[in-house]
Order: structure tokens, then C-alpha cells, then sequence
């Protein structure tokens, strides 16, 4: 994982877009890097001020990533966000966009659900957003009850919660149970030629009322009755074989993404603990080469000269101890 410097993450902002893998990449780099939270919400703020209308909505989704994915590191992130995420609402909901103010909404809704913040603050973060009603009231001529639009329900939406929710990692896919379902998929409804076969075989009087003008007698009328019988029964079970592909494929969905997210997170546990052990070795290499150059400056004793020579040996214990 790269080192950090504050033209690094201005760049990373430059470059964020406002995909959810583009989102939690970043993210993961930030908490990587919380010892710098200080600058890194520095920097942010300062983007975030610079940025266009469009963009500052998926700061806020960095944001709000970042402050609930760090927060079993440590509070770090969450206190420095605190000292500017009131003028950083007010900011972002300076220019009204419907877009924004639904995002807004969805955030400050998910930290009061999950306690990211106290009551009193979520209240705080909510008045600074309330300065654009009054500017988008003075500029309309007919009530402002007319014009409000209800919120709408966003259902099956990539982005219909902002990013900032990671997998339950007490449950993640293993590998082999993700490989199993992507198999089972292959044997799924969609796939099955022959009862698609059948479909497309059937007459065309079990689908068509108008051709039952043609029939003539009760013996017509029985035979095609036991074929519009065998049609439906044909067209349930295929219907009921659909719709549980359909359910199962939502679920392998979520299996990849939960084990995406996963690899996501170990590969920047790796990146750490690689750049770490690369801080270790360059420490040790230090040692190493300081101890060659103390090693070299040393003097060889083999090439002194001989100091003792002719000189009357030093006397033993015994003979400082005999009596004469």
C-alpha cells in the first residue's frame, strides 16, 4: 500500500468517483493510514470546499465510510470528522439538487440508527442543512408545499443506503461454498433447453381466446382443455423454477460481493503488514551496514606490536600471598 503524503491523497480525491468499490478502496487506504487522521480530514475539508456540486455528495459517502469502518480501530476518525462535518452539511447543501439533499438524508438517517454519533450532533448536522429550503422557497413563486417532492423509495438501487455498510465478516463465503453456487447457476431455469423447447412447441390455441371459436365439438373442446391443463401446470413450475433462480442469483450476488469485500480487506492487511516488514528489513539493513563500517574502523590487533616483549611476567595470586 503506497505511503502517504498529502499530494498522494489529494490525487486519491481527484481520482475518487462515486462507484461503492471506488468509495471503500479509498476508504480502506484512509484507516490504513489513521495515524495521519489529523491532516487526512484536513485535506478532505479542503477538497470537499473545492470540489463541484456533483461531486460533493460522494465526499460525504468517503466520509461516512471511512468514520463507520474505522470505528473498531479506534475513535480517531469519527472526533476529527466532528470538527468540520457541521460547515461540511452546510456546504454540500449550499446548492439545491434534490440528489443531495436525498443522499444527506440517507447518511445523517443511518448514524442516528446506528448511534454513530449523539442525538445532539445529528440534530447540529441537520439545522446546517436547512439554510437551502429557505433559498429554494424565496425563488419560487407559488407555495413551497407545491413544489416539495416526497422521497422517493429507491428500491433495488446500487446506492440505496450510502456506502459505509461492510459484510458481516463472522459470516463471508468460503471459496468452496462460492465456487458450488456459481455452478449450481449453470443446472439453473434459464438454462433448461428442453422445457423451453416444450414452451415454444405448445399450440397456439392455449394462449390465443380467439381461436376458440373454432371449436366444434365437445370432443375439440376436451382435448384442448387437457392441453391448456398441461400448459399451465408446464408454465407454473417453470415460473416457480425462474423466480428461485432469480432469488438464488440475488444471493450468489451477495456472496460475491461479501467475498470481494473480504479479499479487499485481506489484501490491504497484506499491503500493511508487507510495507511493515519492508520498514523492518530497511532498519535492519541499517544495523548491518553501520556494523561493516564500525567493523572496518576497528584496529587489527594481529598487526600491533609486541608490547609484552622482554618485559618480566606479571605474578601469580599465590606468589603475592607466600611468605618469604
Amino acid at each position: 500500500m503506497s505511503g502517504f503524503t498529502d499530494a498522494a491523497l489529494e490525487k486519491k480525491l481527484a481520482e475518487l468517483n462515486c462507484s461503492q468499490q471506488s468509495i471503500q478502496t479509498l476508504s480502506l487506504w484512509l484507516i490504513h493510514h489513521r495515524k495521519h487522521h489529523k491532516t487526512i480530514v484536513q485535506v478532505w475539508y479542503r477538497e470537499l470546499l473545492k470540489a463541484k456540486p456533483s461531486r460533493k455528495l460522494t465526499m460525504m459517502y468517503l466520509a461516512n465510510d471511512v468514520i463507520q469502518n474505522s470505528k473498531k480501530k479506534g475513535p480517531e476518525f469519527s472526533r476529527e470528522f466532528l470538527s468540520v462535518l457541521c460547515k461540511a452539511f452546510h456546504n454540500v447543501t449550499d446548492v439545491p439538487d434534490e440528489k443531495t439533499q436525498i443522499g444527506v438524508k440517507k447518511i445523517l438517517k443511518v448514524w442516528e440508527d446506528r448511534n454513530v454519533y449523539n442525538n445532539n450532533d445529528i440534530e447540529e448536522f441537520r439545522k446546517a442543512t436547512q439554510h437551502h429550503t429557505e433559498q429554494i422557497w424565496t425563488t419560487e413563486i407559488e407555495p413551497p408545499v407545491k413544489k416539495i417532492k416526497p422521497i422517493p423509495e429507491e428500491k433495488d438501487q446500487v446506492h440505496s443506503l450510502p456506502p459505509g455498510d461492510p459484510p458481516d465478516v463472522s459470516v463471508l463465503t468460503e471459496p468452496e461454498e462460492l465456487i458450488k453456487a456459481l455452478q449450481d447457476l449453470e443446472n439453473a431455469a434459464s438454462s433448461d433447453a428442453v422445457v423451453r423447447e416444450k414452451i415454444a412447441n405448445l399450440p397456439p390455441e392455449v394462449s390465443d381466446v380467439s381461436l376458440l371459436e373454432k371449436l366444434d365439438d365437445k370432443e375439440a373442446a376436451d382435448k384442448l382443455s387437457k392441453q391448456v391443463d398441461e400448459a399451465c401446470s408446464l408454465l407454473d413450475d417453470y415460473n416457480s423454477r425462474l423466480q428461485q433462480e432469480l432469488e438464488d442469483r440475488k444471493q450468489v450476488a451477495k456472496m460475491l460481493n461479501d467475498y470481494t469485500y473480504a479479499q479487499r480487506n485481506a489484501l490491504a492487511l497484506a499491503e500493511q503488514k508487507l510495507e511493515e516488514y519492508r520498514e523492518k528489513l530497511q532498519k535492519v539493513t541499517r544495523v548491518q551496514n553501520e556494523l561493516k563500517s564500525h567493523l572496518q574502523n576497528l584496529p587489527d590487533l594481529t598487526l600491533l606490536p609486541n608490547v609484552t616483549g622482554g618485559l618480566a611476567p606479571l605474578p601469580s595470586a599465590g606468589d603475592l600471598f607466600s611468605h618469604h
